[in-house]
């Protein structure tokens, strides 16, 4: 997955509630943009180039897996939405709503519809003093100099007042941080590492991701199953054993809770699978001694995918072993997890059904995996 690009929106409003259009406004950014990971206080201001009502405005930091052009698109299409009207394109009017694109990164953007950083945001005290609140130490990629000195060198006289109410970021409604540890499951090509990843981005957490490129003996597993099921197995218990131990022992200070893209226990139910009835009592016995000896997440969230869906996951991400996987060993697999998550009363288990949802690249779907984790 590509790492989301970081941009800061400056918002603002002058007509009717100015305060409901700018927490509209914020709430359709996260449902249809990206995680907001900062919104800055909420400063009244004059009007800047015009006589009219003062202005709200504020700044937030987002993260998106879009392109710069596909957020302004979906900004205009939000001011739209939410009431505003370009009768003269050419001169300042009053608005229900304002957005921005004020930075992107590190970025220098120049099209016919886009020009990043803002051309006038070092003129604008409104823009400046709330983006300040959330990226001080950010530098502007062209003039090679800090918010704070930005806005310190700024010669607009405006006076910007904060005022008592704050906006409310949505992300609040997933409280994640309730939970220490969890672990993300799913069969083959369910998305498992995806969710985790994303699931640690937006809500700053650890992140474990299992190391099976490393497994040599994978691919041979694929070709040749009977012969290769038994030191596969074992080796891919010691390495989840060794990281997950590792893992979880080394405290992050700067982190909120752990997400991982496996459980320990995968391990039985693939052996049980692969192996030879012999071979897996043996192997049971010796994951039984590791087992008791690790920590269990607190929640353990399993993505249902139906076979074709599977399937075709794995035929889109192209690992040249994976390609002739049968569909009854996935059946097989989504069978033992199953078997599994009935018979556990130890930690919370979420099932959630995701074969019609594609979470990875719509974000309103991703939205609704979170509320399916945090439903009751």
């Amino acid at each position: 997955m590509m790492r989301p690009k970081t941009f800061h929106i400056a918002l603002g409003s002058n007509k009717g509630d100015r305060l409901s259009h700018l927490q509209k406004a914020v709430n359709l950014i996260y449902q249809r943009i990206g995680a907001i990971k900062q919104i800055s206080k909420v400063y009244q201001s004059p009007a800047f180039g015009f006589e009219s009502d003062d202005f709200y405005n504020c700044c937030l930091t987002l993260q998106s897996d879009l392109q710069p052009q596909q957020v302004l698109d979906i900004l205009l299409a939000i001011e739209i939405e939410l009431g505003r009207l370009r009768t003269n394109p050419n001169a300042y009017e009053a608005r229900t709503i304002d957005l921005d694109i004020i930075l992107v990164q590190d970025e220098v953007i120049t099209t016919e519809t886009l020009i990043v950083p803002h051309p006038e945001m070092q003129k604008r005290k409104f823009v400046l003093l709330p983006l300040n609140d959330i990226a001080s130490k950010v530098e502007h990629p062209v003039f090679k100099k800090t918010i704070n000195t930005l806005l310190e060198e700024c010669n607009d006289e405006s006076v910007l007042e904060p005022i008592a109410e704050v906006l409310q970021n949505p992300s609040v409604a997933f409280d994640f941080s309730k939970y220490n540890y969890i672990a993300v499951e799913g069969n083959i090509g369910a998305g498992k590492t995806s969710l985790a990843t994303k699931i640690s981005n937006d809500f700053n957490a650890k992140l474990i991701l299992e190391r099976f490129a490393d497994n040599p003996f994978l691919p041979q597993f694929y070709k040749d199953a009977s012969r290769y099921a038994f030191p596969l197995e074992m080796s891919f218990l010691a390495d989840r054993y060794q990281q997950i131990s590792d893992d979880l022992s080394q405290l992050d200070l700067f982190k909120d809770f752990i997400v991982s893209d496996y459980d320990v226990f995968k391990s039985l139910i693939f052996s049980k699978v692969t192996l030879q009835e012999d071979e897996f009592n043996l192997y049971r016995k010796l994951f039984y001694l590791m087992y008791k000896e690790l920590r269990k997440p607190d929640l353990y969230v399993y993505l249902y995918q139906n076979t074709e869906r599977l399937q075709q996951n794995i035929k889109k991400r192209g690992r040249d072993y994976e390609q002739n996987i049968a569909d009854e060993y996935l059946e097989k697999i989504n069978t033992g997890y199953m078997d599994f998550l009935k018979t556990q009363s130890d930690f919370n288990v979420k099932i959630i059904d995701i074969s019609s949802k594609d979470f990875v690249n719509n974000r309103e779907d991703y939205l609704w995996v979170l509320q399916e984790i945090f439903s009751n």
